[in-house]
């Protein structure tokens, strides 16, 4: 640590993607200063180069009670950070391309019957009655009305913009390389050696926060992962609802102006030098399918294809909540590439954990304490 006087805050966020830009602004709204690092600009990691998917169906159950919060915060994003970021619940269909994945669809509707998704589970009859553009390999899907897709390209933003109207310092391109319990708080010193000082600090440094967290002696289990993505020039609107597939596969969804966007597998990541690339075969794999399963997709060319680096635990949860090392250290990340939708809620989440000490929303699942003993 250098000798540079720090700059003095209530809480210092490390992470400006929707989860600590959604913290910083709630934290305002409650009164308590706040200040942001992000090491690049703010939602440009995996918060802005995510697929957009806004959805509740298909998550694990445990995650189910933030989902919905955060889809509630969703309806109202615009009146809360002053820009809807072209959310639409078109409805999420989730399609089956065999009779098990069927029974599995129906299954799941089963078990989340008491979290009012409103599911409606279509055999193929149905299915195609509705959604004829199908190719033959698709026997059956789940459909969630409410759930939908925004573009992940003005969320960050969006929310950065909020954060510094109601009052937060949102500092970009401040990568933190030391961190450190400075007696009853926490001091930080960035790359151009600057110091902040804060009783609180909260971790949502992404794919890094793995690192803060091991500072802290809470390793965990995460891996660097690089989810691929691809758009294609606008062709006639057709495609309303966002699609997934039952065993992944590609993620697919329709803009109004006509541009499909769809994922699926991997590229190459590193955080050692911040950088992720596309690996062309995916692409190719991943077009294949997509004109397989919607062959009025044959020969739509493809105008942009990219990837993002994104942290993603061993369990597909997150570490989201206190640490159960550290007084006034808090966790939110490795959400595994389901953090797009559960972002605004995260936020609101840790804001009530710090200012009240509890929050109603169900996360004991994610507690860091899981780990203990991992690496």
């Amino acid at each position: 640590m250098t000798g540079a006087p720090p700059i003095e805050t209530e809480v210092l966020v490390i992470g400006g993607g929707t989860a600590g830009l959604s913290t910083a602004l709630h934290l305002r709204r409650r009164g308590v200063a706040v200040v942001v690092l992000e090491k690049g600009l703010a939602g440009a990691q995996a918060s802005g180069v995510n697929f957009g998917g806004v959805r509740r169906q298909g998550r694990d159950l445990a995650e189910l009670p933030l989902a919905q919060r955060s889809r509630e915060i969703w309806s109202r994003l615009a009146a809360l950070v002053g820009d809807d970021c072209e959310f639409t619940p078109t409805g999420h269909l989730k399609i089956a391309t065999s009779a098990a994945e069927c029974a599995a669809l129906a299954a799941y509707a089963d078990a989340v019957h008491d979290h009012d998704l409103a599911l409606e589970v279509m055999d193929e009859a149905r299915l195609r009655a509705r959604f004829p553009w199908f190719g033959p390999g698709v026997v059956g899907g789940s459909f969630c009305p409410d759930d939908g897709q925004a573009n992940p390209r003005l969320v960050g933003p969006a929310f950065a913009r909020a954060a510094r109207a109601a009052g937060a310092s949102v500092i970009e391109n401040r990568e933190a390389t030391a961190v450190e319990r400075d007696g009853a708080g926490f001091r930080v010193e960035t790359a151009g050696g600057e110091a902040f000082r804060a009783a609180v600090l909260v971790n949502t440094a992404g794919a890094w926060g793995g690192r803060v967290a091991a500072r802290f002696g809470e390793p965990v289990p995460m891996e660097t992962v690089a989810p691929q993505m691809a758009v294609s020039e606008p062709i006639n609107y057709f495609i309303e609802p966002v699609l997934g597939m039952f065993e992944g596969g590609i993620y697919l969804r329709q803009i109004p102006r006509g541009n499909v966007i769809f994922g699926g597998g991997r590229g190459d990541a590193s955080t050692e030098t911040n950088r992720a690339f596309v690996r062309p075969e995916n692409t190719l794999w991943t077009s294949a399918l997509a004109t397989r399963l919607i062959p009025r997709l044959k020969g739509v060319n493809l105008i942009r294809v990219w990837t993002g680096i994104e942290g993603e635990m061993a369990d597909g949860l997150p570490a989201l909540g206190p640490s159960r090392a550290t007084d006034g250290l808090y966790h939110a990340f490795g959400f595994s590439g389901h953090g797009f939708q559960l972002g605004p809620a995260v936020g609101a989440v840790l804001a009530e954990l710090i200012v009240d000490g509890r929050t109603e929303t169900a996360i004991d699942a994610f507690d860091i304490g899981r780990f203990a003993g991992d690496g």
